[in-house]
């Protein structure tokens, strides 16, 4: 595309050859390519990381989506100063290619459009390698969730199998893992000082390779990678000790073996941000939007949800076992000023369209604005114990005062109508506040009709593996939610997110999690499947049968049949899923579910064929508040559902 078919914007780095001629640049110091579409949005970690480099000096050129077909399409602007940049995008692109069932999705959120197709599988390697066939001796430096994911041996599960360190197959030069921003300025740095890439072995928050065994005091040689492809205890103990060496103060060097002629060496986790580093970060000079040459093409949708929304914070101390935040962000809270944030915001209500909605106010957990103790600012997280699971840690501190003191200076700015909280309350932190304020505001001003939680499971036995609170934990925090709203007069729901066949869920669980939402009278339209992504120790529990955590032997429901029929019992209510249901509770022994009986969950096949796989249809109230209205709000389609259903109870 020419700049003379779209209305160029000097403000954004060159996206081809062009538009660096008009910035004045012969060469670019670093080029960079990207999976997704150029955002300039602080949100997209492209951005952050370009910006970033921008404000020490350095000049950025962006490849957005090359064709990996063509060798010359990552040429464009021929060979930069010091290196290329390489990151797959804001989403794994194998999770963002392909669903749970490993079937294709239709689009992408990150591409003009919603183009699905527009980047290859396992992106990081195959950009990487398109360099290595133009330039065999030229810097490459990966870094992007991709990457972190897969900085050493890991389990696969679109190729179910153990794939090596993503630099071994890139045959990338140095891996930025994490959030990035100190590590690629002294990376930067140095090689703009002479130093060979080679030599950058010294950089925290970063992995390398090298050919002999590195000789290093208190470093930790981990199972090489034939011993993990040999054994998948190996593995689990592997990853063990990597999970306890994911905290900037008491992690040590981890060295891993490929076949006697590599090794990938992992550097400590950068030190977390101080909040005038995060300040400094979210007051670049981002446009906060797509680049023109998009907007001919429908503009990129990812922009949608994230253009009016504030983030407020990192890390994340909660401790979820599915969740891959300890080995990216890591634990330690890191914050925002409210002054940087509120700055953010004045720039954002006068946006044309603004309509005075601010989508959200977070992070990974919303509800965290510092560490959870005071030790973790000088001794850094626990290494064998959580903050909140199995139950609230002692030394934990429990105070909303400062985030609720942040949202209510946004709700005040002028032409702010509601400020909402979306990205995700942390249920257990909130139950363990004694004081109720936060709470009341959050009822009264900050949820847009329906509450999102994540209570994931029901079943103790699965919640425990998991990560998650009791489900007693769960139940009084809705009772306490609905009695919150009472008072206050206000009709609002709560959407729960639940997750079927995460490793130890057995048959029974599952029903267990079918007869909890019978007795609420709610019958959830989406259900995740449990999706094992790179780093997480449920997907280590997945692959190896065992938790790495204490290596007993964990049940995992792998075949897709039996996660249909996990997945069923959850929508025990939709006919579609009759059969599948009937099966899983004969498979649990549960056929007592079966009958007409005010507690069974279907009735007798016979009957239920005369009358048309006609089940007992939607309640119109349950204990999440009015289901139809809960509903209503999910689009056209949903509420075309619901009329349906009323239909039928009327006839």
């Amino acid at each position: 595309m020419k700049i003379s078919d779209y209305e160029y914007d000097e403000r954004f780095l060159p996206i081809n050859p062009a538009e660096m001629q008009q910035k004045g640049w012969d060469r670019a110091d670093f080029v960079y390519v990207i999976g997704d579409a150029y955002v300039d949005h602080p949100s997209f970690g492209h951005a952050i990381i370009s910006r970033m480099l921008e404000l020490y000096g350095y000049k950025v050129a962006i490849i957005s989506q090359p064709d990996w077909k063509d060798a010359e399409s990552i040429n464009i602007y021929g060979r930069p100063r010091l290196g290329f940049l390489v990151c797959a995008g804001n989403m794994d692109s194998m999770v963002n290619h392909y669903s749970v069932s490993k079937k294709r999705r239709a689009t992408d959120a990150y591409t003009p459009g919603g183009e699905m197709g527009k980047r290859p599988d396992y992106a990081t390697i195959v950009y990487c390698n398109l360099i290595r066939r133009k330039y065999k001796d030229v810097p490459i430096i990966i870094g992007g969730i991709e990457a972190s994911l897969r900085r050493l041996a890991h389990y696969d599960y679109w190729s179910n199998k153990l794939k090596h360190s993503v630099l071994v197959d890139s045959q990338a030069d140095i891996l930025i893992y994490g959030m990035g921003e100190r590590a690629i300025i002294e990376v930067a740095e140095a090689l703009a000082a002479g130093i060979d890439v080679h030599d950058i072995t010294y950089v925290q928050g970063t992995a390398y390779r090298t050919k002999e065994m590195p000789e290093i005091e208190d470093s930790i040689i981990l199972p090489s990678y034939d011993a993990l492809c040999a054994d998948k205890i190996n593995y689990a103990k592997s990853f063990k000790i990597q999970y306890e060496n994911t905290d900037h103060y008491t992690a040590k060097i981890l060295i891993e073996q490929y076949n006697n002629h590599c090794y990938v060496v992992q550097n400590p986790p950068a030190a977390p941000l101080t909040e005038a580093e995060m300040d400094r970060v979210y007051s670049l000079d981002y446009t906060r939007t797509y680049h023109p040459s998009y907007i001919s093409k429908g503009g990129i949708p990812a922009i949608s949800e994230i253009k009016f929304s504030l983030v407020s914070n990192r890390g994340c101390f909660g401790g979820c076992s599915f969740c891959a935040l300890t080995f990216h962000q890591g634990r330690i809270i890191q914050t925002r000023s409210h002054k940087s944030i509120i700055k953010e915001a004045e720039q954002m209500i006068w946006d044309p369209e603004f309509k005075g909605y601010i989508h959200d106010v977070g992070g990974p957990t919303a509800n965290f604005r510092h560490t959870a103790c005071d030790k973790q600012k000088t001794h850094g997280a626990c290494v064998n114990r959580q903050c909140l699971f199995p139950k609230p840690c002692p030394n934990l501190k429990v105070d909303h005062s400062d985030y609720l003191a942040l949202l209510r200076k946004l709700r005040e700015l002028p032409n702010v109508k509601k400020v909402f909280v979306r990205s995700g309350i942390r249920f257990d932190y909130l139950m363990a506040d004694d004081d109720d304020t936060f709470f009341y505001e959050l009822c009264k001003h900050h949820v847009s009709g329906q509450l999102k939680v994540a209570p994931e499971h029901v079943s103790d036995n699965v919640l425990m593996l998991m990560g998650k609170p009791q489900n007693k934990v769960f139940n009084a925090f809705r009772e306490k939610y609905k009695m919150i709203n009472d008072k206050l007069g206000m009709k609002q729901y709560m959407v729960p997110y639940l997750m079927s066949s995460h490793p130890g869920s057995t048959m029974k669980d599952a029903v267990v999690l079918a007869e909890y939402l019978r007795d609420l009278g709610y019958m959830p339209e989406q259900v995740q499947d449990f999706y094992p992504t790179p780093s997480t120790i449920s997907t280590c529990m997945y692959y190896t049968g065992v938790d790495p955590r204490n290596m007993q032997p964990v049940y995992v429901p792998k075949s897709p049949h039996e996660k249909a029929m996990q997945r069923a019992l959850i929508q025990y209510r939709n006919p579609k899923n009759y059969d599948l249901v009937y099966e899983a509770l004969t498979i649990a022994k549960r056929t007592d579910l079966i009958g007409f009986e005010k507690h069974c969950l279907i009735r007798p096949r016979q009957i239920s064929r005369k009358n048309g796989a006609k089940q007992s249809g939607y309640p119109e109230k349950n204990n999440f508040g009015n289901q139809k209205n809960a509903n209503a709000s999910r689009g056209s389609k949903n509420k075309k559902t619901i009329r349906n259903v009323h239909k039928k109870k009327q006839k």
